[in-house]
């Protein structure tokens, strides 16, 4: 049994909707209580970035919470979208004009494209505005706020276009919906994979963090113990699929993929 001691991060500001919770010096996490994901602030010295933004019907909570911190929409100079998924990047329409927008290129197709099966748009009452992505992010690329320097790390798993950010020098590590405090998984949707998944969960191990900050739920101040059970859970996951694809005939499934693709070739010969 562990003699540490949890840390306790201070709630600024708790609602029917949400709370404001300060991560850190200059770092907070808008907590939602439906099934939005979390938005993060992060105040640089030369820059002011948010990292997700939630559900569109939750934009005025998100508002209020940016005002608190005495942060209009009209200070952040970039919004990060963790992944496509609709809890993460509903609200990012009401940031269009000066708010740079920034995904990872994979995700950034599925958004601009309006790819409602990726973005899980059905599981959502929201509406379908456009979102425009100004910048297409890559594994290794830097975000540099003066006194925070956030490496983007490419790590699919959830779906093919998550990222995560990491702050070497100060232990932060935002990532999504890859890893959650407990070692909770995100579920492994349309273009995700749990062998992807596995591979990300064992390079964020590999990591010096302090803290988590996921894509929902509380901070953690132990992301090695979190990771350390998520890598057990997600090995026991591949496990399990191995037993349900060999109870699976593949041949019988094959045959009429195979016929549609010969159907449409001859369709286009006509």
């Amino acid at each position: 049994m562990s003699d540490r001691k949890p840390t306790t991060f201070p709630v600024l500001l708790n609602n029917d909707v949400c709370s404001l919770i300060q991560a850190a010096d200059d770092v907070f996490q808008i907590r939602f209580k439906n099934r939005a994901a979390n938005a993060y602030v992060v105040r640089g010295a030369s820059r002011t970035i948010m990292i997700d933004v939630g559900l569109s019907s939750n934009y005025p909570q998100l508002l209020q919470c940016l005002h608190q911190l005495d942060c209009p929409p009209d200070r952040i100079d970039m919004v990060v979208l963790s992944h496509e998924h609709l809890d993460h990047i509903g609200a990012t329409h009401h940031f269009s004009g000066r708010t740079l927008i920034a995904a990872h290129r994979l995700a950034a197709n599925k958004i601009m494209l309006r790819d409602d099966f990726s973005t899980l748009r059905k599981m959502f009452n929201e509406p379908n505005e456009p979102i425009h992505v100004d910048l297409w992010l890559e594994e290794g690329n830097l975000i540099d706020l003066g006194n925070f320097r956030l490496d983007v790390m490419y790590t699919p798993g959830h779906t093919s276009a998550c990222i995560s950010l990491f702050d070497h020098d100060k232990g932060l590590l935002f990532a999504a919906d890859t890893l959650m405090p407990g070692g909770v998984m995100g579920g492994v949707f349309g273009s995700g994979c749990i062998s992807d998944y596995i591979q990300s969960l064992e390079r964020l191990k590999g990591l010096n963090s302090k803290i988590l900050l996921s894509g929902h739920g509380r901070l953690s101040d132990a992301p090695q113990e979190d990771v350390r059970i998520a890598l057990q859970r997600s090995h026991g996951l591949l496990s399990d699929t191995g037993h349900l694809f060999d109870a699976l005939d593949a041949r019988a499934n094959f045959e009429p993929i195979m016929q549609s693709v010969r159907d449409l070739n001859k369709l286009d010969d006509g």
